[in-house]
């Protein structure tokens, strides 16, 4: 199994300004974007930080899920919240695709466990020795106000976190702070029978 994020976050969409008065950085100076490309790369740190612990993509994008076997009779998708799938194809052995009417499967909403699932029937076999590509989208919106409230303030404080001990020499405390862990942990996915059906 291997997903990839194929379209990335714009910077226009990071709260590059909301994290500066995080910071309580000062303005009206002549080097007000100095700071700009260190904090964009902080900010996406702590997202995909807190994306990976909690296993929920903040902001909308893109992905492309490739399988070489369906789990059960419903595929729950590696990350949520999915808001639609955007096509699923068969390649044989050889190289051939093809692709899958949307006809055929839909997708079951869930906001910690979106599954896959045939429409009518099972899911459509995978060739032998092939593979299937499901493209999707997943996220709780395009915009920084569409991530929840509490998923905005963790990504700030561990943003913060990374800012402030960038020149760490490793004596901080791994893993992520108390106060983000206490902030994500409403989002966290429990996962149970090794990721199969809940």
């Amino acid at each position: 199994m291997m997903l990839t994020e194929e379209t990335q976050v714009p910077l226009v969409a990071l709260p590059v300004e909301e994290m500066k008065d995080h910071l309580r950085m000062g303005s009206g100076f002549a080097d007000d974007g100095l700071q700009d490309g260190l904090i964009e790369t902080y900010l996406r740190a702590a997202m995909a930080a807190i994306e990976g612990r909690i296993g929920k993509m903040l902001f909308q994008r893109r992905f492309l899920w490739v399988l070489d076997c369906w789990r059960d009779d419903e595929q729950a998708l590696p990350v949520s919240p999915v808001s639609g799938i955007v096509s699923v194809t068969l390649v044989d052995a050889a190289g051939g695709e093809v692709v899958v009417p949307a006809t055929a499967y839909r997708l079951v909403p869930d906001l910690h466990r979106p599954r896959l699932a045939g429409k009518g029937t099972g899911l459509p076999t995978i060739p032998s020795e092939g593979l299937v590509k499901i493209v999707f989208d997943a996220g709780f919106g395009a915009a920084w106000t569409d991530v929840p409230v509490d998923l905005r303030q963790a990504v700030l404080l561990l943003a913060g976190e990374y800012y402030e001990h960038r020149h760490d020499d490793g004596a901080q405390a791994a893993g992520l702070p108390f106060g983000v862990v206490t902030l994500i942990e409403r989002g966290r996915t429990v996962r149970i029978l090794g990721g199969g059906k809940k």
